[in-house]
């Protein structure tokens, strides 16, 4: 794209940082800025009506399979397109956020395919977003080596055993509020995506792969449809053929759940599969259905993936991949190793049971938070695929799912216990930490936690008190007396805030959709313009 034709202004407000002109160059900014001019009120539209659809679903309105879309779902012929250059084998992918540390691990971790998040497993702060392009580009340039202060090294291995790279850019539903177009925020899924297809589309198909996104909470297949047109003009601003970038999409609402062919179909050309993305799936649930009674889940830890809802969801979703030639992969196994034997074993087991049940029901692939799990996944799914790079020609065609298959909670639906209220608070607090401080993945208690826990916890917090199975005075008791342990474990910790992000998101009277906006805007902008 040249510089010569800059048409659009997007005005950055915020200080310039190092080396953040290698990654905000006019033309650059130009690219995301007719991105943005383009898609941005469709964008805008399309999360009016998920507020629409969300009040007629709590006035009572079904949920169920759209009719006016039976005929994508009877038509036998369509097929998405064939796997990309490094997609074709992807049982084992590892994720984590696009810090310089991470990326060299997760690159060399022997997984096939490294997801870079810039959604759940980064905390927006300006620094990260731009530090995440670069890091990307400095690792697609391979010049992404380095060594710590206390002399550890970090350096990429061989070429032909690094992972895939595929990037998850922010949801449509969030704002990047430090670039601005015509004096709104650009969306930040059009950043994320613009900033790294401007600088490394052409670099990854150089270098034989190409590039590829991970799309996550698409509630619809107009979700799904703008993103394929955004797509199809990227390609088109920067000469890259048509059906060159692949993306998967997260069905990780409900809604979403409901239109997984659907989805598949208006990506068809850029489609490389569909994933299981479970935390988030219980809080599409909770946030779309909560107000019922039929709904109220249990401890998170108690709703497991032989759940049977979960067990439709997770079927049909291996049935629409492979009936359509998509790859199918299963969700996260978030355990972090650590210095107990026996605690490591118990939970390498689980894993194992875990993805057993994924390679066997049909997955192509499925997800770890920590190199370290690595080695389990791989030997679950070679024990399965042997030399085969994938299971396509498993069709499940002995899997039939209904709509009420889909929203059978009430087999499971249940009060929590006194440890499962106190533990959704202390994650909650805890995330919300580490997440006002900048990192948007944290261990806690053994596992490896992004926003979603964070979202699962609050939600649930919110639903109990709304039904009465907890009172609010013991909640607010659990609520003083975690406090006063986070103050004590972190000291750095601004408790006065991470206190009143849980007051509104989760002891509200209507439940915000997401943490994140409000945090963002409230935190995290303010602290980069006290930084500026």
């Amino acid at each position: 794209m040249s510089t010569t034709a800059l048409t659009h202004d997007v005005r950055v407000l915020a200080g310039p940082g190092h080396r953040h002109d290698e990654i905000l160059t006019p033309a650059a900014l130009d690219f995301v800025g007719r991105l943005a001019a383009e898609f941005g009120e469709r964008r805008r539209e399309l999360m009016k009506e998920r507020r629409r659809l969300a009040l007629r679903l709590a006035s009572g309105s079904p949920l169920g399979f759209p009719l006016v879309t039976s005929a994508v779902r009877a038509d036998p012929t369509w097929r998405v397109a064939p796997p990309a250059p490094g997609l074709t084998d992807r049982r084992v992918e590892i994720t984590g956020p696009p810090d310089r540390r991470m990326a060299v691990n997760a690159l060399n971790s022997g997984a096939e395919v490294w997801m870079a998040d810039f959604e759940d497993a980064t905390a927006p702060l300006w620094d990260n977003v731009i530090g995440g392009q670069l890091n990307l580009l400095d690792a697609v340039e391979r010049r992404i080596d380095f060594t710590t202060a206390e002399g550890t090294e970090y350096r990429l291995g061989e070429s032909d055993r690094l992972a895939t790279v595929m990037v998850r850019p922010r949801g449509w539903h969030l704002d990047e509020e430090h670039l601005e177009l015509d004096g709104r925020p650009v969306p930040a899924a059009l950043v994320d995506f613009g900033l790294y297809f401007f600088h490394c589309a052409q670099r990854q198909i150089d270098a034989g792969y190409g590039p590829y996104f991970y799309l996550p909470k698409l509630e619809n297949r107009y979700e799904a449809r703008l993103w394929n047109d955004v797509f199809v003009l990227a390609q088109e601003l920067l000469g890259i053929p048509r059906g060159t970038i692949r993306a998967t999409v997260l069905i990780e609402t409900i809604t979403a759940a409901f239109e997984m062919e659907e989805i598949l179909y208006e990506l068809r050309e850029h489609s490389a599969g569909l994933n299981a993305g479970r935390w988030d799936y219980l809080f599409s649930l909770i946030k779309t259905f909560g107000h019922r009674t039929d709904f109220l889940l249990p401890d998170r830890a108690k709703v497991t993936m032989s759940a049977p809802f979960m067990r439709a969801y997770t079927e049909l979703l291996v049935h629409t991949c492979h009936r359509r030639g998509a790859h199918a992969i299963g969700g996260m196994a978030a355990h972090v190793p650590g210095k107990d034997p026996d605690t490591n074993e118990a939970a390498l087991a689980k894993v194992r049971l875990d993805k057993e049940r994924e390679a066997e029901d049909g997955f192509d692939g499925s997800w770890v938070a920590h190199s370290g799990l690595v080695p389990v996944c791989r030997e679950v799914f070679d024990g399965v695929l042997g030399e085969r790079p994938h299971q396509l020609d498993r069709a499940r065609d002995d899997v039939e799912v209904t709509a009420a298959d889909l929203l059978s909670v009430r087999r499971i639906s249940g009060p929590p216990t006194a440890e499962g209220v106190r533990s959704n608070i202390a994650v909650a607090l805890r995330y919300f930490a580490a997440w006002l401080r900048g990192q948007g993945a944290v261990a806690l208690y053994g596992l490896m936690e992004d926003a979603a826990t964070a979202e699962i916890a609050r939600v649930q917090i919110w639903q109990w008190l709304r039904h009465r199975v907890i009172d609010r005075e013991t909640v607010l008791r659990l609520l003083d007396d975690e406090v006063v342990a986070l103050g004590a474990e972190y000291p750095w910790a601004p408790v006065d805030e991470i206190r009143a992000v849980f007051e509104r998101t989760a002891l509200a009277g209507e439940l915000p959709q997401f943490f994140t906006p409000d945090a963002y805007t409230r935190h995290l902008v303010k602290r980069t313009e006290a930084d500026a």
